[in-house]
């Protein structure tokens, strides 16, 4: 007797073909993004992720629609780095140093985008809100890691930190003489507790 398959692992695989698009093209986007800011040519994008225009637009029929997703992406992958750094890097300090290297990535993008998420299009009211309850517990659970291990202080507040962070970030882009990533590393070095070497 011969079974009939009815394609729904043909399905599976295409919608993990789209989901691997998808994530391909909102890289290619960050990128150009940070590189050329928000208002880069469609075509630039379409190029560095090796599709046609056509296929950005039938994902995301307009430009805010991108951007948000951008956004969303970007926090998404800084989120899911911080278990996956815990696990991989030898030391907890080590993993929080990497993850706050990442959000520096992500921020420097973040600002990138700063002018069109103060507008008023829908979705965008609520982002920020989702940032915080998406990247706080992250870096809380990089810090305690790191507490524990005495490599770091106790009682520090990753709220706190990851302002500094992104305050420190402010305006890096257009300041050749303002390394916002060394600064960034000077302020990490300075949460080792005073028995560990720098």
């Amino acid at each position: 007797m011969v079974r009939v398959q009815h394609g729904g692992g043909a399905a599976r695989t295409k919608r993990a073909d789209a989901r691997r698009n998808e994530k391909a093209l909102l890289d290619a986007a960050a990128e150009v993004f940070v590189a050329s800011g928000v208002d880069a040519p469609v075509r630039d994008i379409a190029a560095a992720a090796g599709v046609g225009v056509g296929t950005i637009y039938r994902h995301f029929p307009n430009r805010a629609d991108l951007i948000t997703a951008v956004y969303r992406h970007q926090v998404e992958a800084c989120a899911e780095a911080g278990p996956a750094l815990l696990a991989t890097e030898a030391t907890p300090y080590a993993a929080l140093v990497r993850w706050i290297d990442l959000f520096v990535d992500f921020l420097v993008t973040k600002h990138g985008l700063a002018a069109v998420m103060q507008s008023d299009g829908p979705g965008f009211a609520t982002l920020h809100a989702w940032f915080l309850d998406r990247l706080v517990p992250v870096c809380n659970q990089l810090f305690a890691a790191a507490a524990e291990s005495g490599e770091i202080r106790s009682g520090l507040d990753p709220y706190e930190v990851m302002r500094a962070v992104g305050n420190l970030c402010v305006g890096a882009e257009g300041d050749p003489r303002y390394d916002a990533r060394r600064v960034v590393g000077l302020l990490v070095a300075g949460l080792r507790t005073a028995d560990r070497p720098g």
